[in-house]
């Protein structure tokens, strides 16, 4: 990672993925087994580390639009990022970069694949005119977390640990075998060793809650096919609010639209993804629509 920064000051998040320069356009990084979701890692914190790379590649920093496809099944270990930039102007630059990990052959196999177009958050204009509002949910501490859970705290997947989930009860139905049958999921997010939130991260909450396939009464594992995010504004200190809905489960795959909105009430991140509808495979202990 760039920067004079020591590694132990680093939040976890930060840590893994922490990116290095090997050559102009060629980024090292070491994916974390700590964003799992059963054998694979999840697709935001994918996004998230692929952002951080092109963010050091392109002339500004901070993602305003991102969208990945995924092409297969990312493991822990060593990974290489190649990003190039396709277009600088002064308001946005526009790249793309890949993810690579070695095959059994030892030859590269591409994971993910990603265009993006990235400018400077602090520079957004403040004239705000939406109907959106944010999603009603019970305070924090009326919501459900990792030490409700009847098989206990560390029953749910490896990425799970990282996060300060609380999810919203309503949306909580197939936690107890009583799916409710609307594709909606809520909660309260935040980092679980409290670093606020940055548009970095905003990359991997928008894939952090469970698949609001549990809660049409699904159970298998819910892998990403596409992810779009567009970043709207810089999130305020302190803990967002996370809204999740899908609205048509057709022909195998769903889609999911996400509105994040921070702690001064803004609507900071909206994203959709499409995913696939696996059912009958095991869920991957729990939760997280990754990849």
């Amino acid at each position: 990672m760039s920067g004079t920064i020591s590694e132990a000051t680093l939040s976890e998040f930060d840590r893994d993925t922490a990116v290095r320069l090997r050559e102009p356009g060629v980024h090292d990084t070491h994916l974390s087994p700590g964003w799992a979701i059963g054998h694979a890692l999840n697709g935001g914190y994918l996004l998230a580390t692929v952002g951080r790379a092109l963010g050091e590649t392109l002339p500004h920093s901070d993602p305003f639009t991102i969208t990945a496809h995924y092409l297969s099944a990312t493991v822990p270990g060593p990974a290489v990022i190649r990003s190039e930039t396709v277009r600088t102007g002064r308001t946005l630059s526009t790249g793309s970069a890949s993810l690579l990990q070695a095959g059994a052959d030892g030859r590269e196999i591409e994971r993910i694949r990603v265009l993006a177009s990235y400018g400077d958050l602090d520079t957004v204009d403040g004239d705000i005119r939406t109907s959106a509002e944010p999603p009603a949910m019970p305070p924090r501490e009326q919501c459900f977390s990792a030490k409700d859970n009847p098989a206990g705290p560390d029953a749910g997947p490896e990425m799970g640990k990282r996060l300060d989930l609380r999810l919203d009860p309503a949306t909580c139905g197939w936690a107890v075998g009583a799916p409710s049958g609307r594709g909606e999921m809520r909660a309260w997010f935040g980092l679980a060793d409290g670093r606020d939130a940055d548009p970095l991260s905003l990359l991997m909450a928008v894939d952090a809650l469970p698949p609001t396939a549990f809660e049409l009464g699904l159970t298998g594992w819910v892998p990403t096919v596409e992810l779009t995010v567009h970043v709207r504004a810089r999130p305020a200190p302190g803990p967002l609010r996370v809204s999740v809905t899908t609205a048509n489960l057709a022909g195998g795959f769903l889609e999911e639209d996400v509105e994040i909105w921070d702690s001064a009430g803004r609507l900071v991140t909206q994203s959709r993804q499409l995913a696939r509808a696996k059912l009958g495979e095991p869920s991957g202990q729990g939760f997280g629509a990754g990849d």
